[in-house]
Parts: structure tokens; C-alpha cells; sequence
């Protein structure tokens, strides 16, 4: 029976991880479909994350099994039948084009502003929080924004570019503690319209604008957790804007998750449900698409801080649902666990990175000293 040995798979590759169907551990599975096995078999993680979402399945600590699976390497031997399509498309298409750009915008960012707020915290800071000597989230993100302001060593009167600015936390902070003016551009409507009001009064002006169209000078630049979005076609592209922007003495910080292997997409449960046209730069694809353009100042990793950080989202959003709109029904917030979860695990068992890059035109003269 096909039945039996789709479930006799199943039941050997969470072997393989130290799961256990049924099993009273909290990162154990329970499956309440027997179209379960079929599918993860036939889909790889689109399966997985699909049937989660569908209430196939279930586990008491869905970031504990998500990490055993990924650092046993269950994901390597489990692809989809559509991954091969995925791969190739990603190779004769530019997905993060012009006219793409803001199809994240549309359908993450402009999820809506109650969701993100009752999640990230005090600030809406929507990257990795710096936790070296922090104790909650709120401290975290305000260790981060000036660990980016005293790397870029900003001083007051400079005219400073935050690409993808999100809610404009980072601009307004840098302005307030430092004394400078900015500008900050996002693809998300929703983004742009809370940043303008938040930075109501200050020296910061927001743009509904994709990079690819600055055309004027800064004293310093910033990106934190936008360059996931450029796309590896993109990224020669990206890097000679932010050239173009600078003055010799310019700094760069350049904030992003990495992965461990050079791709040219993400995963396909997350390009269809979280992060369209979106994908991990690896470490040779920066170093390349830098190669001639900057100079790498310094390259910092702090990837085992994002574990930490989602943790303290997961715990905001799920301690809010019950006061969030009805929109956010039962079936998004299953698709919406399973991102965090599986995020966590991706950082957890170090298959993602969180990479901070100081970048110079020609070099700081003398040499840099990175602050920590």
C-alpha cells in the first residue's frame, strides 16, 4: 500500500531528527490527516508549512521541531515537485525587478500597521535586535540603531539615506540622538504613511520610492533588512546606487539576514505565503558584487540574536491576537506561527546568518575600528 510506505518514510526521516509521531516530547509531532505523509513527500517544505496552516498537524513547540528537522538536514532530503520550476525560473527571471519591487510591499508590509505594532515591540524595528548586553526586545532595537549610528560615526548636520526604512524608527532615532537629517524610502504604502507621521517635525522626509531611482548625494547610508528583497541580478545594480550616493568619506551599513550557500531563491512555503521574489545573499555574492565598488570596512555576525528577537515577537503577537482585527483569522495565524517558528529555527541551527557590513568607497583612511 502506497499509504503505508509514505508513512513508513515519514516515520523514518523524523527518526533521523529525534522526532517522534504521537510522541509526548514537546517538539514531538502529532498528525491529525493521513494526507500528511503524501504531501510533505510530494511538496518538501511547501507541504509542510501548507498542511501546518491547514491544521494537519501539530507540536507543542513548533520552533523546537522545525530546528531538529532543519539540523538534521530533513530538508535536503525531502524537494517538492515544483522546487526544479522554482530554480529555474529564479535563473532566466529577475524577480526583484522594477516593476516587482513592490509586490512585497503590497503583501507583507502592507499587512497592516495593528499587526506589526502589537508584535515588534515599543519600536517598530522589523530586523534582528543587538542583545550583547540587553535584557527585553525594546532594549535590543535601541542597542541596534546605535550600534548602526556609531558605526556609521555620525555627527550632527549630516544628510543620511536609510533604504527600506520601515516605519522610520532607525531615521527618527539617528536624527533625535545624533543630529542629523535623513531620507528614507520603502515600497510599502502602509510603511510610508506611519513614518511620515512619526517623524512629524523632525528634518526626515519619506519617500514611496524603489532605490533604483536615487539620484542625489548623503554624507552616510543605511539598509537594515532590505537587501533580502534585491535579488542576486540585482545586487551589482544595488551596490553602484549606493556608490553613486556617497561622498570618498562616505560610510555604508549594510544590515541582512545571509545564508551559508549561494541560491538565487527562497524557500517556496515562504516566497508564496511571507517574502515574495525574495532570497538569502550568501557571503561570495556580497564579497562579488562589492568586489571594485567598496571597500569591506569590517563584517560583523550577530545571527544567533535573531533567535532571541523572535522569540519576543512570538511571544507580543501571540499574547494580542484576541485583540487584533477578525482578518487576522485561524488559518493566518497558523501560516503566521509557522513563519516565526520556522525562522527561529533557521538561526538556531545557524543555517541563517545576521551579517552587519561597514562599507567604504576607498577605504578609511588609517583603517576603521568597528564598534561592538
Amino acid at each position: 500500500m502506497p499509504h503505508a510506505r509514505f508513512e513508513r518514510r515519514i516515520a523514518d526521516l523524523l527518526a533521523g531528527a529525534d522526532v517522534r509521531i504521537g510522541g509526548d516530547r514537546p517538539w514531538d509531532i502529532r498528525i491529525h490527516d493521513p494526507r500528511f505523509h503524501a504531501r510533505v513527500l510530494g511538496q518538501g517544505s511547501l507541504g509542510l508549512g501548507e498542511s501546518y496552516m491547514d491544521g494537519w498537524w501539530d507540536s507543542a513547540s513548533l520552533d523546537g521541531l522545525l530546528f531538529r528537522l532543519l539540523a538534521a538536514g530533513v530538508d535536503e532530503q525531502v524537494h517538492g515537485a515544483g522546487e526544479l520550476f522554482d530554480a529555474l525560473r529564479a535563473r532566466l527571471t529577475n524577480l526583484q525587478s522594477p516593476h516587482r519591487s513592490g509586490e512585497v510591499g503590497r503583501r507583507h508590509y502592507d499587512l497592516g500597521n495593528d499587526l506589526y505594532a502589537a508584535m515588534l515591540g515599543r519600536r517598530l524595528v522589523y530586523s534582528c535586535g543587538y542583545w550583547r548586553d540587553a535584557t527585553d526586545l525594546d532594549a535590543a532595537q535601541e542597542a541596534k540603531l546605535d550600534l548602526v549610528c556609531r558605526k556609521l560615526r555620525l555627527l550632527p548636520g549630516m544628510r543620511v539615506l536609510d533604504i527600506g526604512c520601515g516605519w522610520g524608527e532607525a531615521l527618527k532615532f539617528a536624527v533625535q540622538r545624533y543630529g542629523v537629517e535623513g531620507v528614507g524610502i520603502t515600497v510599502s504604502r502602509e510603511q510610508a504613511a506611519y513614518a511620515r507621521q512619526l517623524c512629524a517635525g523632525l528634518p526626515v522626509e519619506i519617500r514611496l520610492q524603489d532605490y533604483r531611482a536615487l539620484r542625489e548625494p548623503f554624507d552616510a547610508a543605511l539598509s537594515l533588512g532590505m537587501f533580502e528583497h534585491v535579488g542576486v541580478k540585482n545586487y551589482a545594480s544595488y551596490f553602484d546606487v549606493v556608490r553613486h550616493c556617497l561622498p570618498p568619506e562616505g560610510l555604508f551599513l549594510l544590515h541582512t539576514i545571509g545564508g551559508n550557500r549561494s541560491v538565487q531563491r527562497t524557500d517556496p512555503w515562504v516566497a508564496r505565503y511571507i517574502f515574495p521574489n525574495s532570497m538569502l545573499p550568501s557571503a561570495a555574492q556580497i564579497a562579488a558584487a562589492v568586489e571594485g565598488r567598496f571597500v569591506i570596512e569590517d563584517w560583523h555576525n550577530f545571527g544567533a540574536d535573531y533567535d532571541r528577537t523572535l522569540q519576543a515577537w512570538r511571544d507580543n503577537v501571540e499574547s494580542a491576537w484576541a485583540s487584533l482585527d477578525t482578518r487576522y483569522d485561524a488559518r493566518f495565524r497558523r501560516m503566521w506561527r509557522f513563519y516565526l517558528a520556522a525562522s527561529m529555527a533557521t538561526f538556531r541551527s545557524r543555517r541563517s546568518q545576521l551579517w552587519q557590513l561597514v562599507l567604504s568607497p576607498r577605504g578609511v583612511p588609517g583603517g576603521y575600528i568597528a564598534p561592538r
